[in-house]
C-alpha cells in the first residue's frame, strides 16, 4: 500500500508539472505567432487549432521522453524548458527559410496545407529533440 500511495503522489506531481509546462509552452508559442491564437481558435479557425494542438502534442512528446530519462522533477522541468526553447528556435528558423510563405498569416487565413506542414515539422522535430534530451 505504501508503494501505491507514493506512486500516486508521483503521478500527481508529474501531472502538475506537465500542466505547468503546457501552460508555459502555450504562452511562449502564442507570443511567437503574429495572430491571436485564442481568438482564431475560438472563431473556428481549424488551421490555428491544428497548429496549436501540434505544438502541445510536440511538448507532450518532449516531456514524455524527458521524464523517462530524468532522475528528478527539477531535471524534468529544466530539460522540458530546453525543449520548449528548441521548438521555438526551429519554428523561427523555418519561418526565416520560407520567406515567400508568411506562416502566421497563412494560419490566420485558415490555410490547412500550411497547418499540416507545420504539424509534421513540429511532431517530427519533437521526436528528434526528445531523443536528444533523453
Amino acid at each position: 500500500m505504501k508503494d501505491f500511495v507514493g506512486d500516486l503522489a508521483d503521478l500527481g506531481i508529474g501531472l502538475l508539472i506537465l500542466l505547468v509546462i503546457l501552460l508555459f509552452g502555450y504562452a511562449v508559442f502564442s507570443l511567437l505567432t503574429r495572430f491571436k491564437d485564442n481568438e482564431e481558435i475560438a472563431r473556428g479557425n481549424e488551421a490555428a487549432g491544428m497548429y496549436m494542438g501540434s505544438k502541445m502534442l510536440g511538448l507532450c512528446i518532449i516531456v514524455a521522453m524527458v521524464s523517462f530519462s530524468s532522475h528528478s522533477w527539477v531535471q524534468m522541468l529544466i530539460w522540458s524548458a530546453v525543449g520548449i526553447v528548441a521548438l521555438c528556435i526551429v519554428y523561427l528558423l523555418f519561418d526565416l527559410v520560407t520567406p515567400k510563405t508568411k506562416l502566421g498569416e497563412e494560419i490566420a487565413k485558415g490555410n490547412m496545407a500550411v497547418a499540416q506542414l507545420l504539424r509534421g515539422i513540429i511532431i517530427g522535430v519533437s521526436l528528434v529533440l526528445g531523443t536528444f534530451l533523453m
